[in-house]
């Protein structure tokens, strides 16, 4: 295996400062072509405020504290607590009287999502419900081991599982999982090529019980056959390359040890490519930008930056942690004040 022979004299800038601002924009208020999105705005927020971390746009003053308390006030206000634990919900619903309502569920995609962007704004998390948390963990594990969305229903898949894991990393408690039906439960999602599916017998995906070198081998040559000619990662064989999966194929190789395998130039071209002149990054060229394709392509910036002479200054972000998902301070900050 080697990496994809595509060479560069010169990359042109990564749009920082546009990037920065799209996310700003999306945080106060979404675009027209963003609204689809609206039932998931605690994720959009993840996104926006993870965008603006991997570029210092937090930290580094060049946001103002008041907004900064509006938006650890309102991720705050979607934690809420039931008979199933606690845990936070995607965002204040609307009820027919087009009053807000706090009648939803949590959800664990989203409890996931709230923590590390509450640790992004460097919260003290005092008000964090943690023995309800363990408790909602509890309540999401299914027999067969993975992990549904919400408590005792909902989608069950190895992302939700990934949340799983990744709360009670953070929390540095295990007891809200049955370890050994969750890795069973992974274990029956991979498949012959080498990928894992999202659900058992399911196409794999670029998204692990305990593996041989063998299987260890297989899965790497899986992926990194993902990056194609022009530079970007396909999610799954033999489709289109999407600008997310740079982060997604790109994070699987680095926490395997085999990111020697990918070519960085290559990644850094092709979401180039990807950017919209006023700010923002897309899944593919002449597409329509969104936090999440941002997010993920700056996060696998922060993995891969292009070298030098062929990069730049503006494409030197903030060093990330694949493991959470976060730059590495805000990954420190999580675990070091979330746990209980």
């Amino acid at each position: 295996m080697s990496p994809v022979p595509i060479c560069y004299s010169i990359i042109p800038p990564l749009l920082r400062v546009g990037h920065a601002t799209h996310c700003k924009r999306c945080l106060t208020g979404l675009p027209a072509s963003q609204v689809d999105t609206d039932p998931f705005k605690l994720a959009l927020a993840f996104y926006c405020l993870g965008s603006l971390d991997l570029t210092n746009q937090i930290t580094a003053g060049s946001t103002k504290e008041s907004d900064r308390e509006l938006w650890r006030e309102w991720i705050w206000a979607q934690q809420t607590s039931g008979p199933s634990g606690t845990g936070f919900r995607p965002g204040p619903y609307m009820s027919i009287s087009g009053e807000p309502t706090s009648e939803s569920a949590p959800q664990l995609i989203m409890t996931y999502t709230a923590l590390l962007s509450l640790a992004m704004l460097r919260d003290d998390f005092s008000r964090l419900d943690r023995s309800g948390l363990i408790s909602f963990l509890k309540a999401c594990q299914n027999e067969d081991g993975s992990f549904s969305v919400e408590p005792y229903g909902g989608d069950a898949d190895l992302r939700t599982m990934y949340c799983a894991f990744a709360i009670s990393k953070m929390l540095d408690d295990w007891s809200g999982i049955c370890l050994d039906q969750a890795l069973r439960f992974i274990a029956s999602c991979r498949t012959y090529e080498g990928g894992y599916g999202q659900i058992p017998f399911s196409e794999a995906s670029g998204t692990g019980d305990q593996l041989s070198e063998s299987e260890v081998r297989q899965t790497v040559r899986w992926v990194i056959m993902n990056q194609e000619s022009c530079g970007g990662f396909r999610g799954r064989t033999c489709k289109d390359a999407d600008a997310c999966y740079s982060f997604w194929c790109g994070a699987s190789l680095a926490i395997l040890g085999s990111n020697i395998l990918v070519a960085e130039a290559s990644i850094a071209s092709y979401i180039a490519s990807c950017q919209f002149k006023f700010g923002g990054i897309a899944k593919g060229p002449n597409e329509h930008p969104d936090p999440y394709h941002t997010y993920l392509s700056l996060a696998a910036v922060a993995l891969y930056p292009p070298p030098e002479p062929v990069g730049g200054p503006t494409w030197l972000l903030q060093p990330l942690d694949p493991l959470l998902n976060a730059t590495k301070d805000t990954a420190m900050w999580a675990t070091e004040h979330i746990r209980i």
